[in-house]
């Protein structure tokens, strides 16, 4: 079997190119056309893709639902380095690809650079990189996600470690280095005669700045006139990220705060988009509050190594029985992997810095390495006990894989139901044939 060219085969993604529209841009306009048809506000689901786990089950998710879906993919994920998955952007495309065609998915899967921009991937505050050699990075990771077929990127330049600790960046940077990569983007797309592609700009983070109504609208008007400026007035971003309330320790979202948020980037021509959307427990109030897009991932780690914990109870059992030779161990390499990683330390809090990770409460090491999982799943160690987690319990008449990816996509269902998204394909595609 020949593998297919394009990431998808939807008659969305072949619309949008026979109207030479980038096929995000093109989507959130057709469900703008069916809302005024059936009166149903939508908003698009977004699975960061932490691990091939969660791709397999997103798909299969969607599948299921009969709707579109979106990964976006961090440059600490996907990137020209490999990231924390080992993809590097083209072989995330081809892997997206062979897992939908081996379930025969056929719906639209976008695929999206989450956060590009200086100092948002790890490593580059890690070891102090100046601005001119992040940016230069950033470029080189969105020429290769736009040489591999991405649909959308996130331009985030809206953190600087140049800056002292807690400071604010000025909105004046954000707008300069945003028109700067986009600006790159287009010019190296065009150049390479690839199709047209989507943008999305903003952050949820307090020190992007666009926290602030009145700073969230500065910016877009003077990310206007920086892009006519360079000769790109008809290049404009989908998205625009905003602060609704959530963050990695919240998950109540504000209604009120999204729709004056949401009104104010459709008067720009955008649709707002949420991050850390994980465990948000009023999902339903997002696509009634206008909601373009909302993202989720962390939730989808802690539920593969929920799963995970859950199997690893089962081999235990097997292990009294004596079922099985030799135990796994996965929870504890794990815990070993996430701590020798170092990742974990980005998320201590005041009165944390400096303690080990075995010194932490028992509530807080358990929440550190359930999150920091996401980096380490692809690690060699990691894989070796999980395949024997599986053998032992596939010896058993268990399919472990199986029980994993049900609970993740348990955890998908959820938003796609509660975003309006199911049958959204078939309801598209009937709408675009007439």
């Amino acid at each position: 079997m020949f593998r297919r060219e394009r990431v998808d085969q939807s008659i969305l993604r072949e619309e949008a190119c026979r109207r030479n529209i980038a096929v995000c841009d093109f989507l959130l306009h057709m469900m703008k056309v069916l809302k005024k048809e059936d009166g149903v506000p939508r908003t698009l689901f977004a699975v960061c893709p932490n691990s091939e786990t969660v791709i397999k089950a997103a798909l299969r998710s969607a599948k299921r639902n009969n709707a579109p879906i979106k990964f976006a993919a961090t440059l600490n994920q996907v990137d020209i380095d490999r990231g924390y998955t080992g993809f590097t952007p083209q072989e995330f495309v081809e892997f997206v690809k062979s897992e939908a065609e081996a379930i025969q998915y056929q719906g639209l899967i976008i695929i999206a650079v989450d956060h590009g921009g200086p100092w948002v991937k790890d490593i580059q505050s890690f070891e102090h990189w100046p601005l001119e050699r992040c940016m230069e990075w950033t470029k080189r990771s969105f020429e290769a996600a736009i040489q591999a077929g991405y649909d959308l990127l996130h331009v985030d330049p809206t953190v600087d470690r140049t800056l002292p600790p807690g400071a604010v960046i000025p909105i004046e940077w954000v707008i300069e280095r945003t028109v700067e990569l986009i600006r790159h983007a287009e010019e190296y797309r065009r150049a390479q005669g690839f199709p047209p592609i989507a943008y999305e700009v903003g952050t949820e983070e307090v020190h992007g700045g666009l926290a602030n109504l009145e700073v969230f609208e500065r910016f877009l008007e003077g990310l206007k006139e920086g892009l006519k400026r360079v000769g790109l007035a008809s290049v404009w971003p989908i998205f625009v990220v905003g602060k609704v309330g959530t963050d990695l320790h919240t998950t109540l979202f504000d209604p009120q705060v999204a729709r004056e948020l949401a009104e104010r980037a459709g008067r720009y021509g955008s649709y707002l988009k949420g991050h850390y959307t994980d465990y948000v427990e009023n999902p339903e109030a997002y696509p009634l509050s206008g909601m373009g897009a909302a993202n989720v991932g962390p939730e989808f780690t802690e539920e593969e190594y929920h799963a995970l914990a859950e199997l690893v109870g089962l081999e235990e059992q097997l292990w009294q029985e004596r079922q099985i030779v030799r135990r796994s161990h996965l929870l504890r390499v794990l815990e070993e992997e996430v701590d020798r990683s170092g990742r974990w330390k980005k998320w201590l809090q005041e009165g944390e810095e400096g303690k080990a990770l075995q010194e932490l409460s028992p509530e807080r090491r358990a929440w550190l390495v359930k999150t920091g999982c996401r980096y380490i799943w692809a690690h060699l160690r990691v894989l070796a006990s999980r395949g024997l987690l599986y053998r032992n319990l596939a010896q058993n008449g268990y399919e472990p894989e199986e029980m994993v990816l049900l609970r993740i996509e348990r955890a998908m269902d959820k938003y796609f139901r509660a975003f309006h998204l199911l049958d959204l394909e078939e309801k598209l595609t009937r709408l675009l044939k007439g």
